[in-house]
C-alpha cells in the first residue's frame, strides 16, 4: 500500500529530520534576510525532478513544485523558515550561533519535517496524481510577511487547497489540534505621537504637557474592549511602549506610544479601527495637542475552510493509535499568523501538532528565549499531512 510505503519512508529517515532542524536551529536568520536559509533548501531540491522557483513573492520564498504521473487537482504545504531577534537561552547543543536572533518559534521543525516529506513524496511522483506545491515561505514573523506576497505574485493561483501547521509546546508530541471557522487572531500595529509645549515642571499653565494627554489616549483605549465591543466577541488593544522619559522636572513635550490591535473577525477589525481613530481625533481637541498616528493592518484573522478542516480531521484519523494519540478541536488562538493570507485566496487548514518537551508540565511558550521542542513531533508532523496529502488524492 502506498501509505504503508511512504510512512516507512518518513520513518527510516527521521533522524535526518531532526539533523535539518538542528542545523538550521543553529543557523538561524531574521525575516527578510533569509538568504543562507534559502540557500539550504534550495541545495536540498538540486537534481531532483521538481520545479523550484526562487525569490518569490517580497523575499527569499522557494515553490517547489511536484508533477505526479497523472493530471489532477493541485494542493499546496507550507512551511516557514525565518527566526526571531532573541538571544536565545535554552544551553542546547546546537544553540544558535548567530548572536540575539533564535529559532524560537519552531520554524526549524516547520522545515525540516516538510523537506524530507517533499523528498519522499518526490519519489513516489509515479504512484501520484496531480500537482503539489511546496511552499518554503520566508518572513512569517515580521510584517508585510512573506504570505502576502507569495499570494499576490500569482504563483499559487492554481491551488485547489492548502494546508500548514505549527508546532506548539501546549500539548505532547502524538496530539493534534484544529478548530474550524475562525481561529487565530488577526493584527493591526499603531504608533501614536503627541506633539504638546515643553516647560518647567513649577508651571504647567505655560506649557502643554503630552504625557498627561499620552496618558489619557492608554486608559481611554481600554473602553474600545470594554463598552464598545460584545462581550461575546473576542478583541485586545494593547500599549506595548510608553517613550516618555525625561527629567522629573522638566514637562515633556513629546511623546511616542507603540501598541498591537488584536481581533477575531474583520468586522471586529472595523469596530476597533474607527473607535481609536475616533479617540486619536477627540485626544487632538480636548488637549489642544498634535497628534500623529499612523495605524496599519498587518495580518487578517485566520480562517479555517470547515469543509478543509473536516476533511483534515478525517484524513487524520488512520493515524490515531499508530503515530497520534488524539486530534482534537482547539480553543481560538490570540496570536496572528500570515498563513491567513493564503486562505483568505485558498481553501484550507492550519493545523496544531503537540510539541512539548518531555517530562515539562508548563513549557516555555514559542518567541521565548527558553523555547524548545520535543523532535518527536517532527515525524508527527510529517506523517500527519501525508495523510492529508494521500487523502486528498484518494491515495493508499
Amino acid at each position: 500500500m502506498l501509505r504503508e510505503k511512504l510512512m516507512a519512508m518518513i520513518d527510516a529517515r527521521t533522524d535526518e529530520m531532526i539533523a535539518i532542524r538542528r542545523y538550521l536551529h543553529a543557523h538561524p536568520e531574521l525575516s527578510f534576510h533569509e538568504e543562507e536559509t534559502a540557500n539550504y533548501i534550495a541545495q536540498f531540491y538540486e537534481g531532483k525532478n521538481v520545479t523550484l522557483e526562487r525569490n518569490v513573492g517580497n523575499g527569499y520564498g522557494i515553490i517547489v513544485t511536484i508533477s505526479g504521473a497523472k493530471p489532477g487537482k493541485t494542493l499546496a504545504l507550507r512551511a516557514d523558515f525565518d527566526a526571531l531577534p532573541i538571544t536565545e537561552e535554552t544551553g542546547l547543543p546546537f544553540t544558535s550561533e548567530n548572536p540575539g536572533v533564535m529559532h524560537a518559534c519552531g520554524h526549524d521543525a516547520h522545515t525540516a519535517y516538510l523537506l524530507i516529506l517533499a523528498d519522499c513524496l518526490i519519489q513516489l511522483q509515479e504512484e501520484l496524481a496531480g500537482t503539489i506545491k511546496i511552499i518554503h515561505q520566508h518572513a512569517e514573523e515580521t510584517p508585510p510577511g512573506g504570505a502576502k506576497g507569495m499570494v499576490e505574485s500569482g504563483r499559487l493561483d492554481d491551488v485547489d487547497a492548502i494546508y500548514g501547521i505549527h508546532v506548539f509546546p501546549f500539548f505532547d508530541a502524538g496530539n493534534i489540534a484544529y478548530r474550524s471557522g475562525f481561529s487565530m487572531a488577526g493584527r493591526t500595529y499603531f504608533k501614536l505621537g503627541i506633539q504638546g509645549t515643553g516647560g518647567h515642571g513649577s508651571s504647567p499653565h505655560m506649557a502643554n504637557d503630552a504625557i498627561v494627554a499620552a496618558a489619557y489616549f492608554v486608559n481611554a483605549i481600554q473602553t474600545i474592549v470594554s463598552r464598545r465591543l460584545n462581550p461575546f466577541d473576542t478583541g485586545v488593544v494593547t500599549v506595548g511602549s510608553f517613550d516618555g522619559k525625561g527629567s522629573f522636572n522638566v514637562i515633556k513635550d513629546y511623546v511616542e506610544l507603540e501598541g498591537d490591535v488584536r481581533y477575531m473577525t474583520k468586522e471586529t477589525q472595523a469596530l476597533i479601527d474607527t473607535e481609536l481613530h475616533r479617540i486619536v481625533a477627540g485626544l487632538e481637541a480636548m488637549f489642544g495637542i498634535k497628534a500623529t498616528f499612523t495605524y496599519t493592518a498587518d495580518y487578517p484573522p485566520l480562517y479555517n475552510d470547515p469543509q478543509a478542516t473536516e476533511n483534515a480531521v478525517h484524513y487524520l484519523q488512520k493515524g490515531i493509535g499508530d503515530y497520534l494519540q488524539s486530534v482534537t478541536e482547539a480553543d481560538m488562538v490570540s496570536g496572528s499568523e500570515d498563513f491567513a493570507y493564503y486562505l483568505e485566496k485558498i481553501p484550507g487548514a492550519f493545523l496544531y501538532v503537540g510539541a512539548r518537551p518531555k517530562g515539562v508540565e508548563n513549557a516555555y511558550f514559542n518567541h521565548h528565549p527558553k523555547f524548545d521542542i520535543d523532535e518527536d513531533a517532527l515525524p508527527v508532523a510529517a506523517k500527519a499531512v501525508a495523510d492529508i496529502v494521500l487523502g486528498f488524492y484518494d491515495l493508499e
